[in-house]
């Protein structure tokens, strides 16, 4: 099974987290794209319905009643990795729309009718942006102007995102095998362009588990595009049938990137790979804007 953030008409990548909100509290979710529905993390449900100090606990007493009743819901409970509060994913109870209504049933709480309501409004969205991916777009780039990025770096984002599916789908039509060929892969144009590998590069911009082209400047994002796009041209082209050409094409589509990269350098006197992560980036943003 293949789980996707909300947006994954555009992004072609592993494990994503979306979290939902329901009355500004969170709820973890994964979208499965080869069932089409969406898991919801048990233990957030619980806690929203009950207000309970120790939500975990509420669940596993009212798990084991429920299977002691023979309740199909407890006794075939799915579990799927979710970031926890530590910023570290753990395996989660889930369970999907349908099992969700059933479980509300066996939680008295005045907050049962709208919860169910927001659920069906959750997967009502989900179908709309399936058959309408404009939709899609508009939701990350709420997304991303709720994380306080500016427009022109929100279009370059998006983008990047659309280039990146472009590359991603010439690799599956090769017959590569995520994540591990595509992270490979990408690990190679990484270094052709910035001199840094993803790891590097994170470790650049002090992150862990965020994601780096979320912290990546308007420069830095257009050079990651200019890379990609090239690669895709190169390899749609010379159609590569080993890992080890995949990495030759790779490295020559980054190449031209690195070429401008170096070019930019040059003309404006300043590196373009910087330390500058999403922090500091939105800081610069707000004192821009207030010194206008």
């Amino acid at each position: 099974m293949h789980y996707k953030f909300v947006v994954n008409f555009y992004i072609d990548m592993s494990q994503q987290n979306k979290i939902q909100l329901f009355e500004e509290r969170k709820v973890r979710s994964l979208w499965d794209d080869e069932l089409d529905k969406w898991f919801f993390s048990i233990v957030d449900v619980v806690e929203i319905l009950t207000n309970s100090p120790n939500p975990r606990k509420y669940w596993s007493v009212l798990k084991t009643r429920l299977k002691k009743e023979g309740n199909e819901m407890a006794t075939n409970c799915s579990q799927l990795k979710m970031r926890s509060v530590d910023g570290k994913n753990y395996l989660t109870d889930v369970a999907d729309t349908e099992q969700l209504f059933r479980l509300i049933q066996s939680i008295p709480s005045p907050k049962a009718e709208p919860f169910k309501q927001w659920m069906a409004q959750v997967a009502s969205e989900r179908l709309d942006q399936m058959q309408d991916p404009e939709l899609s777009i508009e939701q990350a780039m709420s997304d991303y102007r709720r994380l306080g990025y500016s427009e022109n770096w929100i279009n370059q984002r998006i983008k990047t995102i659309e280039i990146r599916k472009e590359l991603t789908d010439e690799w599956k039509r090769c017959g590569l095998e995520e994540p591990v060929q595509y992270a490979t892969l990408t690990d190679v144009i990484y270094k052709t362009w910035s001199d840094h590998s993803a790891k590097e590069y994170k470790r650049l911009k002090n992150l862990k588990k965020e994601n780096l082209r979320d912290n990546m400047t308007n420069r830095e994002l257009v050079l990651n595009m200019l890379a990609e796009l090239t690669t895709k041209g190169i390899s749609e082209n010379t159609d590569p049938q080993t890992m080890q050409q995949h990495a030759e094409v790779a490295m020559k589509g980054a190449t031209v990137a690195r070429n401008a990269r170096i070019e930019m350098e040059d003309v404006l006197g300043e590196k373009v790979v910087t330390s500058l992560n999403a922090k500091s980036i939105h800081k610069k943003i707000e004192n821009k804007n207030n010194n206008k």
